[in-house]
């Protein structure tokens, strides 16, 4: 669980989007914070206490004379017993109110005396968000340190199509836990190849092979959370980008090799994780092939180009790491390929300890020495790698 006792205090305000709030406690609590809710008199016309109560497991605050406690300072105790405040949805309302400082009730009484960071996700109308006094507040609200999540755009309530509309819930979690993630690659810029290449052999029939890209898509997602701006070249898939990953699709080898090189001259890391094919087909049809056109139509195959190795020999090369899925001798064939590529780092697995899986097991090899890792789903493996590529770039002072 990526929030495991982390304590968030989640303030709801008046707004259609609070039925979504809802879902994101459920979301936090499993993911393993302990939620607490505090909601605005507005907040109650549209979701009842009792819901939020039943989701999080803890009576719900309201009101700043809270008898529940003896000191009467709610906003007190509430707020000092948090890792995070986080108001989703915060209307414009409560926007304009920190911003200036106002506490009139329990939850902008709070965040005022809060000695914890607070996030904001805003939920308005399209026109109230662009109103130039919403944005006044947002930039005050941004100079005073306050993160902003969102606003998205999309289809609002009141029938408009435009920003204003509340991230959903999904988006807010992972928002949340990049936020508790230590930031060890800030200022980074990388680039991860993921999933498999398609080469052609007629319209409808190609060579390709069984990598799912849940390694890559997990090592893009660590990586962003790590601080980094990641550049994602992705093979054919069926996962959407992670949130922040700027997304390059492509269908062949020659497609990512070209992806790669146009990306690559700004990147301070690649990690080329695709499962590549080394060969593509050179006579390729350009109509489907038929089978009643007697026998059987020969493919002549062509090397591919080995990007990885491309990457690693460019003069100004960023830091590489590598890839090496076996199904036997793994240690050998890892550290040869490595040398071979002249790569500082490889992450090697047998295809039977988890190729196409959601688990895996990583041995990783460096001048080092060999580091085994423990058998583990592939998002907690692509936290490890990052920690271990950020120790060897020295990053590791970096924090969030």
């Amino acid at each position: 669980m990526e929030l495991n006792a982390k304590r968030i205090v989640l303030g709801v305000t008046g707004g259609i989007a609070a039925y979504k709030a809802a879902e994101l406690v459920r979301l936090l609590g499993k993911q393993g914070a302990d939620v607490q809710v505090a909601m605005t008199e507005g907040a109650t016309h549209f979701v009842t206490t009792t819901t939020f109560q039943a989701l999080s497991g803890k009576a719900v605050f309201t009101d700043q004379w809270d008898q529940r406690m003896p000191n009467a300072m709610a906003h007190i105790d509430l707020s000092r017993a948090a890792d995070l405040i986080l108001v989703a949805p915060a209307s414009a309302d409560f926007l304009a109110r920190i911003a200036h400082g106002f506490a009139d009730d329990l939850l902008s009484t709070m965040v005022l005396a809060r000695a914890c960071p607070l996030l904001v996700a805003p939920a308005m109308n399209l026109q109230m968000w662009q109103n130039p006094a919403t944005q006044r507040n947002v930039a005050q609200l941004a100079a005073d340190g306050v993160q902003l999540l969102g606003p998205a755009s999309g289809e609002q309530a009141c029938g408009e199509v435009g920003a204003g509309r509340m991230l959903e819930p999904e988006e807010i979690l992972e928002e949340v836990i990049a936020f508790f993630t230590p930031k060890v690659l800030a200022g980074r810029k990388v680039v991860i190849t993921a999933g498999p290449t398609f080469e052609a052999i007629d319209p409808v029939r190609g060579i390709t092979n069984l990598s799912s890209g849940r390694m890559g898509y997990a090592l893009a997602r660590a990586a962003r959370q790590a601080g980094a701006q990641v550049t994602l070249v992705s093979g054919p898939v069926a996962f959407a980008a992670p949130q922040g990953v700027d997304r390059i699709n492509v269908r062949s080898a020659l497609e990512m090799h070209a992806a790669v090189m146009g990306a690559v001259g700004a990147a301070d890391i690649f990690i080329g994780v695709a499962a590549v094919a080394d060969y593509r087909v050179a006579n390729a049809a350009e109509h489907k092939l038929k089978k009643d056109t007697g026998g059987i139509p020969p493919i002549e195959l062509v090397e591919n180009p080995d990007i990885l190795a491309e990457v690693a020999a460019l003069p100004a090369a960023p830091f590489c790491v590598g890839f090496a899925a076996e199904s036997r001798n793994l240690e050998d064939y890892a550290q040869a390929k490595r040398k071979k590529k002249n790569i500082p780092l490889i992450a090697g697995n047998l295809i039977q300890d988890g190729f196409g899986g959601d688990d895996n097991r990583l041995v990783l090899f460096d001048d080092a020495g060999v580091h085994p890792l423990t058998p583990a789903p592939k998002s907690v493996l692509a936290r490890q790698l990052v920690e271990h590529i950020a120790h060897m770039t020295g990053n590791t002072d970096a924090h969030d």
